[in-house]
């Protein structure tokens, strides 16, 4: 259903991007995505790591990281796909917010909410 490839969205060293294989319905399952998580207060050692551009809040008191596809997911201030946290699971479940077309990146918005269209760390400068 979905497989990595590189985007033309991202930059950098490794500009990947999640792909659909295959149309995706609206409110199709895409992804559970396992959770590493941590608490907080360990964050600012994260934040001297590339990893701290991928790190998730997961709960009041932790944040996570994600496996499987989940950290790969590129952003859009209109995505096509939404993410839930499943914390009996411990995952992030991603879902398709619009249809979408095999070939078609899915996009989620880094917010958290599909609507949310406040300016993201790296659109700030």
């Amino acid at each position: 259903m979905i497989e990595i490839k590189t985007s033309p969205l991202s930059d950098g060293e490794f500009n990947r991007g999640v792909f659909a294989t295959r149309d995706i319905k609206k409110g199709e399952l895409l992804h559970e995505a396992p959770v590493i998580s941590y608490p907080n207060d360990q964050h600012p050692h994260i934040e001297k790591t590339l990893l701290a551009d991928y790190a998730f809040e997961y709960g009041i008191n932790h944040s996570a990281i994600l496996l499987g596809y989940g950290m790969l997911f590129n952003h859009s201030y209109e995505p096509n796909a939404t993410y839930e946290i499943n914390f009996d699971n411990h995952t992030f479940d991603f879902y398709a917010f619009t249809d979408i077309k095999a070939g078609e990146e899915i996009l989620i918005n880094y917010n958290g909410d599909v609507d949310d269209k406040e300016l993201l760390w790296f659109d700030r400068d």
